[in-house]
């Protein structure tokens, strides 16, 4: 699998011809760059611009699936369960859909623009995660301070920051011990990469 970053809550994940990405952005947001590029199925969090522009994740006849909210989905290689939580992203509550997905052989576990700290028991319950995706900027999601709290809690191998801007990433990296950590441009990982692994912040640029 192969991870990179677009900003704001935009990650694509990469494995063989499938490409899935998690909340592309919108040509219609104010803050970040609209997502460019084709995939086969869009994880849509959040009904905001800043991470629902499943349109712009098409490229001409490649349009994607789109999965949006709570529910079982399968598609090609991709199994994902989604989760009701909650986001005040924006300014006001809404409904944020954490995601559960196995693609290419590793779990990602999505947080997109979660806001609260408590989780679903069901989220709880489940195996760490080999690669957790949070929010770390505050603003309508967790802070960094919570964010760390909460990625510790997950034990998840691997984790990537999204949502922040370089004050909220920089304090985050401090929360979670990870100073000197440098930004890279993608991520290639297989199973056996995060075999041992505990808590490992990979920031990605975008």
């Amino acid at each position: 699998m192969i991870l990179t970053y677009h900003e704001g809550a935009s990650v694509r994940a990469s494995a063989g011809d499938t490409t899935l990405v998690l909340g592309p952005v919108s040509k219609q947001s104010k803050k970040f760059k609209a997502n460019n590029f084709g995939a086969d199925v869009a994880f849509i969090s959040l009904s905001h611009p800043d991470m629902n522009g499943s349109g712009e994740a098409g490229r001409g006849d490649k349009q994607p699936f789109v999965v949006f909210g709570p529910g079982e989905y399968e598609v090609k290689e991709i199994t994902a369960s989604g989760f009701p939580s909650k986001s005040n992203y924006g300014g006001d509550e809404r409904i944020n859909t954490i995601y559960s997905i196995h693609f290419d052989g590793l779990s990602v576990l999505y947080l997109g623009a979660l806001a609260d700290g408590n989780l679903p028991k069901e989220v709880l319950e489940m195996d760490s995660p080999d690669i957790l995706v949070i929010p770390v900027g505050g603003e309508g999601v967790l802070s960094p301070a919570e964010a760390e709290k909460l990625a510790v809690k997950l034990e998840a191998k691997i984790i990537i920051p999204i949502l922040h801007d370089d004050k909220s990433l920089k304090q985050f990296i401090k929360e979670s011990g990870a100073e000197g950590v440098k930004p890279i441009d993608k991520l290639t990982l297989k199973l056996r990469d995060v075999s041992g692994k505990q808590s490992e912040v990979v920031v990605l640029s975008s």
